[in-house]
């Protein structure tokens, strides 16, 4: 196969050139494979589970003195038991910057000082996913996807717009609507191709324009003013970056949609069911290979019939809020079952289990309360070559970024340091 070149397959953004990937509609299969040979291995995937409020500790987390693979699965993990051989729980691991209470989500994935500027506001930098994105994200219609959930405010998340941020330290946002989701993934865009090739002109026409003035006022600024430009221009070509790829595949339908579409107005438990399964389905078409989600945990109460709010939850003692706060992990661990199920029963070209090809990370960067040390971390899915059905007691305070790093490389990514990371978890590591 000998096809014609041109913008469409290799595009040139500011400074880059991308290169489309071997897509079936241009005669290409989406695993390519001879008579004499077998399909090639399915991608790696990455997916981030966050909550806000942590978790019940006296429930939810195995004796520490029972190491290892011979440990009881505890209260607020039992629900996972049928799962036991496939997932390790970790202890002892924080973000050794995070000193709000309530910001459950907003440095679990970067481990970033936000203070490393003396004087200046709150600043965050790149999370895991978004590294993961660069690398496993260049052939795939969305280099990431990010869920997020419409309280995420009375869901302990604290600032940002998902668990997501980029190499700025800027967050991306997410989308909470089920429907919205499954649109995005796998709706067709209804405008004519010639409209759609004339906004993305249109975008890059305005992003030339600004360009030419922000290289005309260069000259004489002050080293903070120039740091400052060097953001905006990282911005812009990140924007085009965006653009390279929407101009990729403008002329690629979508996958056909393995589910039906979901019922609107889906909150709480069934929201997050039914996000799970449009996780799988994304994964499971290759319209993404890296996802987050910023899950509820407000009206995930509300749905299992808990009548207490999620903050008053959290400060919880014994009585009627610590077992409105062991509902809600009873709650969230059969859901993150079931969606284990999902990712195993769901096959791959190969014959392989999706469930095979993933890293997967479920977790707070709270412990309860206003604890900020040993944040609750469970890892799962075959995809990082990790060290599945264990109980780890990590040394205290151990970075949380030594696990993300540990599961970057796992996944083939090439970096050696993650946030704050001081190396892998070998106990991890298979």
């Amino acid at each position: 196969m000998k096809p014609k070149f041109n913008r469409r397959h290799i595009l040139r953004g500011t400074g880059a050139a991308l290169a489309l990937p071997a897509l079936e509609s241009l005669g290409f299969s989406r695993f390519t494979a001879s008579a004499n040979s077998s399909p090639e291995k399915p991608p790696k995937r990455v997916a981030f589970l966050g909550f806000g409020f942590g978790v019940t500790q006296e429930t939810w987390y195995p004796e520490t003195s029972q190491k290892g693979f011979n440990y009881d699965v505890p209260l607020g993990l039992r629900p996972l038991t049928r799962h036991k051989d496939d997932f390790t729980v970790i202890q002892g691991c924080s973000n050794k910057f995070s000193n709000e209470a309530h910001w459950g989500s907003t440095f679990w994935l970067t481990g970033a000082n936000r203070y490393s500027v003396a004087g200046q506001s709150m600043t965050n930098s790149i999370s895991a996913d978004q590294i993961a994105a660069q690398a496993l994200g260049q052939n795939t219609r969305y280099s990431s996807v990010q869920l997020g959930s419409t309280d995420a405010t009375a869901s302990g998340h604290g600032p940002g717009l998902s668990l997501s941020w980029d190499a700025n330290g800027k967050p991306i946002s997410g989308l909470s609507d089920p429907v919205e989701l499954f649109h995005k993934l796998f709706s067709a865009d209804k405008l004519p191709l010639n409209r759609r090739k004339a906004a993305i002109a249109e975008k890059r026409s305005v992003l030339d324009a600004v360009l030419t003035e922000a290289n005309r006022i260069q000259r004489g600024l002050t080293k903070t003013d120039k740091d400052k430009l060097d953001e905006y221009f990282q911005g812009v070509r990140d924007i085009e970056t965006q653009l390279s790829k929407d101009e990729q595949w403008l002329t690629i339908p979508k996958a056909a949609a393995p589910i039906k579409e979901p019922d609107p107005g889906l909150r709480g438990y069934d929201e997050i069911k039914i996000m799970y399964e449009l996780m799988v389905a994304a994964f499971q078409t290759d319209t993404t290979r890296v996802m987050t989600y910023r899950q509820p945990v407000q009206s995930l109460l509300q749905s299992i019939s808990v009548n207490v709010a999620s903050h008053n939850m959290s400060h919880y003692t014994p009585g009627v809020r610590m077992e409105a706060s062991k509902a809600r992990d009873k709650a969230q661990s059969e859901l993150l079952a079931g969606f284990i199920d999902k990712l195993k029963a769901t096959k791959e070209v190969d014959g392989s289990r999706l469930f095979d090809h993933i890293a997967l990370a479920y977790g707070s960067n709270i412990r309860s309360i206003h604890f900020l040390d040993n944040c609750p971390t469970v890892i799962t899915g075959g995809g990082a070559n990790l060290k599945l059905g264990q109980h780890l007691v990590l040394p205290e305070d151990t970075p949380l970024c030594n696990v993300w790093l540990t599961m970057l490389q796992g996944v083939g990514i090439e970096t050696d340091s993650h946030g704050d990371s001081t190396g892998i978890v070998a106990e991890l590591q298979a």
